[in-house]
């Protein structure tokens, strides 16, 4: 492509954290630049952003409807190439059906809908429709992360028996929504947030890591869910006793109470023939542990690397990189793909490594059905094949 893709966004209004961050991720390596935007449902609050971030009065629309209407019958080259959907959680389904009718690729904040029938239509609405669809799990994003996956791929670990994968927070640890707080009250709002808080806030990320580390998917779990702080309407801790579909068993702990936490998501993964650790508060180095020799610790920028963390690295080793790196490696993957697409192009298979609608399907099936067991407080089948696109 001889140009830079044009992208619009929705939501990210003024104060907003994660619009933010998909801005900076999204021009990080300059291939992408953000054009037009309904960036609020307040008409006010979205002029106010668009005139911030120095647009075309033109192109900051006063809802979404109008910007995919509009955008959609501008000229090829003039129109956005996709649309950055940065909304709570209730929005994300009509939104991004909404831009993928009008032939608009999408770039979607997690999880993907609230509800699995709301995000099998978005599966096949994507399929129909011929469009790219990427979901900003950006925790697959680092280039350390893509390394396990690929030591895991090449057999490194042998045959995975135990997967522990945790994300401890502590700042819902008081009734936070109470006092105002914009991120709580619609975090632990069912009507925005859907039918779970932890889990579905931050679980998500932690059963897509577990996922696109292993390759491998849930057949059963029993969930334990809760409101631990009185008054909350939805669950801000959880603990998940998972069997995987060859036979490993596995452990996953959301939690958004646990004081003294910040943002601690890791993951261990053992296998017959060695084990592996990441933490996300320390994401430059991959542990890697066997039963009759010392430990290895892979760093990140360092030739001996996969070639798959090494096209997700942008700066040589001993220089840190992290949280907006990852994102934007989302960003630049699915951007790349999006422009080939419009090239009529083949994108290549470093490129095509994002997460998708589907990885956004099974999120969802995910959380509802960790949500149904521990209502039931029992053992769930949760097999699940999402449509394809």
């Amino acid at each position: 492509m001889d140009r830079k893709l044009r992208y619009g966004m929705v939501g990210g209004g003024p104060n907003a954290f994660i619009g933010a961050v998909h801005r900076m991720s999204a021009a990080l390596d300059g291939e992408m630049e953000l054009i037009a935007g309904a960036f609020s449902s307040s008409p006010e609050k979205s002029k106010a952003q668009g005139n911030a971030l120095h647009l075309s009065p033109e192109r900051v629309y006063a809802s979404y409807q109008e910007m995919a209407e509009k955008e959609a019958v501008r000229e090829e080259g003039d129109r956005i190439d996709f649309v950055s959907i940065v909304t709570p959680n209730h929005l994300h389904y009509d939104i991004a059906r909404c831009f993928i009718e009008a032939g608009t690729h999408v770039i979607c904040d997690k999880p993907l809908t609230n509800t699995v029938d709301e995000a099998e239509s978005l599966c096949r609405l994507v399929a129909e429709k011929d469009v790219v669809f990427a979901l900003t799990h950006n925790y697959t994003g680092y280039p350390m992360v893509k390394q396990a996956r690929a030591m895991v791929e090449e057999g490194r670990l042998g045959t995975i028996r135990k997967i522990v994968v945790e994300y401890p927070q502590g700042w819902l640890s008081t009734l936070l929504e109470a006092e105002g707080h914009k991120q709580a009250e619609w975090r632990t709002d069912p009507e925005r947030a859907g039918v779970s808080s932890a889990l579905g806030d931050i679980g998500t990320h932690a059963e897509n890591l577990a996922e696109y580390i292993t390759g491998l998917q849930m057949v059963e779990l029993f969930a334990d869910l809760d409101a631990m702080v009185e008054g909350r309407r939805l669950d801000d801790d959880g603990s998940v006793l998972i069997h995987y579909e060859n036979g490993a068993r596995g452990i996953l702990y959301a939690s958004q109470i646990s004081v003294g936490e910040e943002n601690n998501l890791r993951i261990r993964i053992y296998g017959t023939d060695a084990a592996l650790r990441w933490s996300q508060e320390h994401p430059n180095w991959l542990y890697v542990g066997y039963p009759d020799g010392p430990e290895e610790i892979f760093k990140r920028g360092n030739a001996y690397l996969a070639p798959i963390a090494q096209h997700n690295t942008r700066i040589p080793a001993g220089h840190p990189e992290a949280f907006l790196e990852a994102f934007a490696n989302v960003y630049r993957n699915a951007g790349r793909t999006i422009a080939a697409k419009i090239d009529a192009e083949n994108p290549s298979a470093f490129d095509l490594d994002f997460p998708t609608v589907q990885d956004g399907a099974r999120g969802v099936h995910f959380v509802i059905s960790a949500v149904e067991s521990s209502r039931r407080k029992e053992w769930l089948d949760v097999r699940y094949e999402p449509p394809q696109s």
